[in-house]
């Protein structure tokens, strides 16, 4: 199961196709937007919708503000005291916004936005507490240009009681005042969840920061990547009558993925495949034994590990249900490869990077192995290290059944050009993504490309793409621990031996090592991982 995630211009096109249609008006849309906003604060905060309490409601100069007056003029037909805000020309309002500007002003005052100055901008702490609602509706996804002369409000909403897992930030200096915002954050990319700022710098307390942010139909991609999650605090999804429209080029936050639909009962472990994990030297064999367990635990049939002479002993201490396999150079790689019950091979945990060197194109057919199936391959770690500075190189030899699991230096070993892109400061939206970039490195290396991280994206090169998220409900801190990214490996190889074409190998592996360290908990260390898979599974009904 998955979730469509929308790029600004995407809700903006189905926006405009229901509106062409007929179905509805841009009126009725900021109508439902603006109640949208009113439920969910009051879903968050029920002690809020009890009695009038006060809100502080900033409005821009595009449709986000005309929302901002929506929500205005129903908080005041609910009895509280309402201050609005205009930042920018009264007389440059969309249609739509100036409908709803002239509607607030039937109840109440609009004042300019002003950051420096007299008659600055300001919230005086001795009358802000925490029953009072700042409502951002300045700028919305459409948003293209850096977000300047919000020093104030930026400053304000870190130090008033923003709060990461209940530590405030900033120092918390103010009472602790409820900042909402309409979309996404002012300041955020949709696209990318990076803060646009002026020539890409910008004081990080310029950044302004929500407690909830409401989004309207479906979630943007810059609520789930980079800067997006710490600037939301929590986002809830409000439909506002539209009709889902799949467009092209589509990005799915994976849920449940739809693992039950491979078999899971055979006549032989044979039928569950057969992965091969290959180890490094003495000393270096606990990331692949990692790798190997995982693989076990997730559902192949049999796992064999093969490892260098001098690593024989050590590992034989170790492993019980693995099977190991002397593997000391090509020549006794291709020997193992010879065995076509051998359906998905891991490289790169723990393997050393001259060792990957030369094992890697014998894993990918290269040396007198052509003759031998297209297996399925995992390349991690070493494997990708070992290629930096020569990426053209891994790239000739790879096929469509290829995973490639890099975090993020390893990324840029391999896609150095890219990597400048994604890292260079955003100045302008849309800013180029997360999405983006894995895009095009799957184009590029002609296979699955999963970029790890806690916004993990898994992209192919015909330009399918998924997010799948260890944030906001589902973050996971503790699986920031060495050898997690070993287990993902080994999960991705267990499931493709299995028979899982690679894309959905990678989603469903990446999507499962989430929910195996939510369901451990704290403390996690690596080994945990692979020994969660039972638990998780039983709960999924396996």
């Amino acid at each position: 199961m998955m979730t469509e995630l929308l790029t600004a211009a995407q809700m903006r096109a189905i926006e405009e196709a229901a509106i062409n249609s007929g179905d509805v008006t841009g009126l009725e849309l900021m109508e439902r937007a603006g109640r949208g906003v009113v439920e969910a604060v009051f879903e968050e905060w029920p002690e809020l919708a009890k009695a009038p309490s006060r809100a502080v409601v900033l409005c821009g100069p595009g449709n986000n503000g005309g929302d901002g007056f929506v929500v205005a003029r129903l908080l005041k037909e609910w009895g509280w005291e309402v201050e609005v805000f205009l930042y920018g020309d009264l007389t440059k309002l969309p249609p739509d916004a100036k409908v709803n500007y002239e509607r607030w002003s039937t109840m109440g005052t609009v004042r300019p936005y002003v950051d420096e100055g007299d008659g600055a901008f300001w919230l005086d702490p001795v009358s802000w507490g925490p029953e009072t609602l700042i409502v951002d509706a300045l700028f919305g996804t459409g948003l293209t240009r850096p977000v300047d002369a919000f020093n104030a409000f930026g400053w304000a909403t870190q130090m008033s009681g923003w709060r990461v897992d209940g530590r405030p930030l900033g120092g918390g200096n103010y009472p602790d005042a409820r900042v909402v915002a309409v979309d996404i954050p002012s300041g955020l990319c949709a696209d990318s969840g990076r803060y646009l700022r002026v020539d890409g710098q910008g004081p990080y307390h310029e950044d302004i920061r929500a407690h909830l942010t409401i989004s309207f139909h479906a979630l943007k991609l810059g609520h789930l990547l980079a800067d997006g999650p710490a600037g939301c605090g929590k986002v809830v999804v409000k439909g506002i009558g539209l009709d889902c429209q799949n467009s092209q080029g589509i990005v799915r936050l994976l849920e449940r993925p739809a693992f039950f639909q491979t078999k899971w009962t055979a006549d032989h472990k044979y039928d569950h495949g057969h992965a091969l994990v290959l180890s490094g030297g003495a000393g270096r064999t606990g990331a692949a034994r990692l790798a190997a367990r995982g693989a076990l635990r997730i559902g192949a049939g049999l796992v064999t590990l093969g490892v260098p002479p001098s690593a024989q002993q050590e590992v034989a201490c170790q492993v019980t249900s693995i099977m190991l396999r002397r593997v000391e150079g090509c020549d006794g790689l291709a020997g193992v490869l010879e065995d076509q019950r051998i359906n998905a091979v891991c490289l790169g945990p723990g393997l050393g990077v001259e060792r990957a060197r030369a094992l890697v194109p014998v894993a990918l057919g290269e040396g007198g192995v052509q003759t031998h199936p297209m297996r399925s391959l995992v390349l991690d770690a070493d494997a990708l290290t070992a290629y930096e500075g020569d990426p053209g190189a891994l790239f000739g030899m790879l096929h469509e059944s290829c995973v490639l699991t890099p975090h993020g230096g390893e990324f840029a070993r391999l896609f150095p050009d890219i990597a400048e892109k994604l890292n260079a400061p955003a100045s302008e939206g849309p800013a180029f993504s997360k999405v983006d970039a894995t895009r095009e490195a799957a184009q590029r290396a002609g296979c699955i490309v999963l970029f790890k991280g806690a916004d993990t994206v898994i992209a192919a090169p015909d330009g399918r793409c998924s997010i799948n998220s260890a944030q906001y409900e589902r973050a996971t801190p503790w699986l920031a621990t060495a050898g997690a990214g070993d287990v993902l490996a080994g999960f991705i190889t267990g499931l493709l031996a299995r028979g899982h074409e690679p894309m959905q190998a990678a989603e469903v592996a990446a999507w499962l090592h989430v929910e195996c360290a939510r369901s451990f908990g704290p403390g996690l260390i690596a080994e945990d991982l692979p020994e969660e898979v039972p638990k998780v599974l039983r709960a999924l009904g396996m």
